[in-house]
């Protein structure tokens, strides 16, 4: 079986895990909750098992007997199945529901109104719109999107009320023919900077119609989910009618009656009209999909500077000779998303190179250690290979949500752990950033270093209570909910655990349903318990438990990154009080057995402060370190500290320090790390107490605080100031 390795394999040889030994690339697909038995998604997963098996035969060999890993690509366990019952993500659960989603849907009335006054406008010939900008209608559908998934969890008459009334107001403000805009469906003053074009589909490297349909798909399906009604899944159906004549086949009222053939400047309607296809079973949205993606890069490419760069909008290359990240960050994320869900529904292996490769160009040259994507500021993306700056960094909170959905898309078409890994530190560092914990301030930009006076965040030094372009703050309403989604996967034979959290659910494998029961106080601690009830006795299948890369030499997968402390960590399981005696592979610890109600099983993930290092060629963090705990990094904070954070250094690498759990106040709950260092005053050192808290957590004790992730070795370092990055 060795010899069987697949194109993944050949270009995944940069992989940092010591104990890997093969893999297989399968595809991606989200088996759809509206038509579970409709033909296509047999389709979908015969097409994953054939293509899988030309690609690799993945067999991994124990001490013992030989165990197989599934070759088709995994099926979530969606979110909506999964209970949730820890101290971590259901009490950002409950402030989803209380206060940032109606906190966002009051923020989002403007784009309300603007949509009301295009129905009327539509209807009389009168009115006019709000000068705002073309883009604010995505971040209500994003909220509302997210909306939907709170329903979806939990029936509330007053919410679907309103949405009720929201999707009233957009299905009148759709044009008979499906076009749905309101800058060119009623009249309004074009502003400074206006870059929608002088006409529908004019300008679709900078309008954003596309954009925004994308995100009015998302957020129909997920009503439609939620609710079965299916107004707004009409208004979207009928624009996808629309823009497939428009764009490939011609409409006489737009574009001269000549196919516009090019793809948007901002990717996302690829994503939703996946979604779109699998909700309902229609090929026309998955072609669609397809013809965005062929297109790119070959029919139009931009010739200019700054937004208008060809790389800006990853419209440099047609998609399959791109081989790094490029531009756009948020932009390049969706693209790469959107790439990968194609694959995964028809089989298109002619993207797998340039996706693997990309992969590789982030996680060694251009990531944060926080997970954080897009450093450059003047583009919000991605800039030359090392540099990451910390102080002047941009790092989009929607880039980190970017990260998050790429790499999970990667992981169930893989099944590889390294994709989750990637996913699980951007989520639990700069994608909860991204929010305070009360729910009703956010981080556009997430900075690694603050000095308390530079207004780093859009005008602020901290938190905002929102931004004219809200497009951070709505994709943290849509994801969070959905985050319990991504703890579970299967195949007919196979369970992955890929995320740890206190929950419990059922899922069917192809001999019997299984109910899985996990308890544990992850990210604070290591130790999980999972009890396995099969719905008959002695039902044979593998559980695989995932092993973290930062229980290895390194914290994050990639090159960038790796440990420079000794200490030794090894993860340990067992079963009923029995040690579990199989190498871990892929990732993950295989659990193999005929498996009988109220089986225990208990993981142990060691958590000690561990110290990291970054590549040389990172400038930014030469002679300096960076403080971790399980899955979180940790930060200084001015609140903590008698001296400005940036300021403190950290000579030792071998101290495990003090843990403390704030007792009370905002941080109440969360766990606290006390180190010995030292404080650089003036020219002069003195002996210093530094305490860090989880970097997600900064920023919620007030603003002009001091920051500071990676912290310097020697008192030389100390004192020099961070290059400005343009």
């Amino acid at each position: 079986m060795r010899a069987a390795i697949s194109l993944y394999a050949k270009l995944n040889t940069q992989n940092p895990r010591p104990q890997k030994v093969g893999n297989t690339f399968g595809y991606i697909h989200e088996i759809s909750d509206f038509c579970p038995n409709h033909p296509t998604l047999s389709i979908m997963k015969t097409r994953n098992i054939i293509a899988a098996s030309l690609l690799a035969g993945a067999i991994f060999t124990s001490c013992q007997e030989p165990i197989v890993k599934g070759k088709e690509a995994l099926t979530p366990v969606t979110f909506e199945k999964v209970t949730l019952q820890d101290q971590f993500w259901l009490p950002r659960l409950k402030t989803q529901k209380q206060t940032l989603v109606p906190f966002a849907l009051e923020k989002a009335q403007p784009a309300v109104e603007n949509l009301r006054r295009t129905g009327e406008y539509l209807k009389t010939g009168q009115g006019k719109l709000e000068n705002l900008p073309r883009y604010v209608a995505s971040d209500l559908f994003k909220v509302m999107e997210g909306a939907a998934c709170l329903l979806t969890i939990e029936k509330d008459p007053e919410l679907e009320k309103q949405m009720d009334e929201i999707i009233d107001i957009i299905a009148d403000a759709q044009k008979p023919d499906g076009y749905l805009y309101e800058w060119f469906s009623a009249p309004f003053k074009k502003p400074n900077g206006w870059g929608a074009g002088d006409k529908p589909y004019s300008f679709v490297v900078h309008s954003h119609e596309l954009y925004n349909m994308g995100h009015m798909y998302e957020g129909a399906i997920a009503y439609y989910k939620a609710t079965g009604k299916r107004k707004w899944l009409d208004v979207a159906e009928k624009n996808a009618q629309h823009i497939n004549k428009v764009f490939f086949e011609g409409d006489p009222n737009y574009n001269e009656g000549k196919p516009v053939n090019q793809a948007p400047g901002h990717e996302e309607i690829e994503l939703a009209l996946v979604k779109l296809y699998q909700a309902t079973g229609k090929q026309l949205y998955l072609d669609m999909a397809q013809k965005f993606i062929d297109v790119r890069g070959v029919t139009y490419q931009p010739d200019g500077k700054g937004a208008m760069a060809p790389n800006y909008a990853q419209q440099h290359l047609p998609v399959r000779e791109q081989r790094t990240a490029e531009g756009h960050s948020v932009r390049a994320m969706y693209l790469y998303s959107g790439m990968a869900d194609v694959v995964a529904n028809n089989g298109d292996t002619t993207l797998v190179p340039a996706l693997e490769s990309i992969w590789h160009d982030i996680v060694d040259k251009k990531m944060h250690i926080n997970g954080g994507l897009g450093a450059v500021r003047g583009i919000e993306g991605f800039g030359p290979d090392y540099v990451l700056p910390n102080k002047d960094t941009y790092d989009e909170t929607c880039a980190a949500v970017g990260n998050v959905l790429f790499n999970y898309r990667m992981f169930l078409a893989s099944g590889d752990a390294k994709y989750v890994d990637v996913a699980e530190v951007a989520l639990y560092n700069n994608v909860l950033a991204g929010v305070n914990i009360e729910g009703n301030r956010f981080f556009y930009v997430n900075v690694l270093e603050a000095d308390g006076e530079k207004t780093f965040n859009h005008g602020r030094a901290g938190r905002s209570p929102w931004f004219a372009t809200a497009c951070c703050p709505s994709n943290l309403a849509r994801l969070i909910p959905q985050v319990s989604g991504m703890i579970y996967s299967h195949t007919e034979d196979d369970i992955f655990c890929a995320l740890y959290a206190s929950n419990s659910t059922e899922l069917t494998l192809g001999n019997g349903s299984v109910k899985l029961r996990q308890q544990t106080d992850y990210p604070f601690n290591g130790k999980i318990q999972i009890e396995v009830s099969p719905d008959s006795e002695a039902m044979d299948f593998t559980l695989w438990l995932r092993i973290p890369t930062w229980c290895s030499d390194r914290f994050v997968p990639g090159e960038l990154y790796s440990y420079s402390d000794k200490t030794s960590t090894q993860a340990t399981a067992s079963v009923n009080g029995q040690k579990v005696n199989a190498p871990v592979l892929d990732g993950y610890l295989p659990v193999k057995r005929s498996w009988n109600a109220g089986d225990k099983v208990e993981l142990d993930l060691p958590m000690p402060v561990r110290y990291s290092i970054a590549d040389n060629r990172v400038e930014a963090d030469i002679n300096r370190t960076c403080v971790t705990r399980g899955p979180l990094v940790y930060c200084a904070e001015g609140p903590d500290n008698e001296h400005p954070a940036s300021s403190y250094i950290l000579a030792s690498n071998d101290q495990q320090g003090q843990i403390d759990t704030f007792k009370e106040g905002i941080l109440k709950g969360i766990p606290a790390i006390t180190l010995n260092a030292e404080a650089l005053k003036g020219e002069e050192t003195t002996p210093a107490s530094l305490k860090l808290i989880p970097y997600y957590a900064w920023n919620n004790r007030g603003d002009h605080v001091t920051m500071n992730v990676w912290f310097a070795q020697d008192a030389e370092t100390a004192g020099i100031p961070e290059a400005v990055i343009e």
